[in-house]
């Protein structure tokens, strides 16, 4: 179940991908919660950092994304899932993609090396596994889950007709999933130490069986510069869930 549920907020927290500018030093906390008995009960928590790093040859800004169960659900389903994304600091375009996961036993780690030619080269291992090694081509616009969590915020939606989709292509799982989001329109949001909000709420579509409902896939960013997530709402077949906004600092 907190598998499935973690994999559909990686389709839902980014969603827009327009050139952007992030900021080294953030960090974004939520706290994951999903419906049990009627009540949304917090199980996890998310947190999103950027960081600028230097190498012999370029400069990339690392945007890391880290969920973790609270210590009270780790005897139900344990998760330890690290995600990250190596990118141009002024377009975003990924060089480098990570992602290790530990959920309930299962264990997985992945890296993806993005040629300037649409190859992307992958190594993977599976708990007890052997190591298995891959080479396909992407898109020129396909970008992978964590950098497509950041190009969100650099949306003009003043340029966005309400009603209005857009679409992209991420690849996830060594797969490529086209995906698009509709501008709703304006909602007022509780934003942890932000405090209330006025966002920009968008509903997600996505060619996956992970997504169930019209307009039951939601995610709230602040209708400002920064353009904050806040809160996203989920549904899948087997329940629903939301993130939650806790802490944002170094915005």
């Amino acid at each position: 179940m907190l598998k499935n549920t973690i994999i559909t907020l990686l389709f839902l927290i980014g969603c827009f991908s327009i050139q952007a500018q992030v900021k080294s030093g953030e960090r974004l906390v939520f706290a994951g919660s999903y419906e049990m008995k009627g009540l949304m009960t917090n199980i996890a928590q998310v947190t999103m950092k950027t960081a600028t790093m230097q190498t012999s040859k370029s400069s990339y800004l690392h945007l890391s994304l880290e969920m973790a169960t609270f210590s009270k659900w780790d005897n139900y389903f344990k998760i330890r899932d690290l995600y990250e994304s190596f990118v141009n600091p002024t377009s975003l375009k990924p060089a480098l993609y990570k992602r290790n996961i530990y959920e309930g036993g299962y264990t997985k780690s992945e890296k993806y090396t993005f040629g300037a030619n649409g190859t992307v080269k992958s190594v993977s291992k599976r708990r007890n596994r052997a190591e298995v090694q891959k080479s396909f081509k992407i898109g020129p616009s396909t970008i992978d889950v964590v950098t497509l969590i950041y190009k969100l915020r650099a949306t003009n939606f003043a340029t966005i007709k309400q009603g209005q989709a857009i679409s992209f292509t991420l690849v996830f799982d060594e797969k490529q999933y086209p995906v698009s989001v509709r501008y709703i329109g304006k909602e007022t949001v509780v934003a942890g130490n932000l405090g209330k909000k006025e966002c920009y709420k968008l509903s997600v579509m996505a060619n996956t069986n992970k997504l169930k409902g019209k307009d039951k896939n939601l995610i709230y960013i602040t209708a400002d510069a920064k353009k904050v997530p806040t809160l996203i709402k989920f549904s899948i077949p087997i329940g629903v869930g939301q993130l939650t906004l806790t802490s944002a600092t170094g915005i």
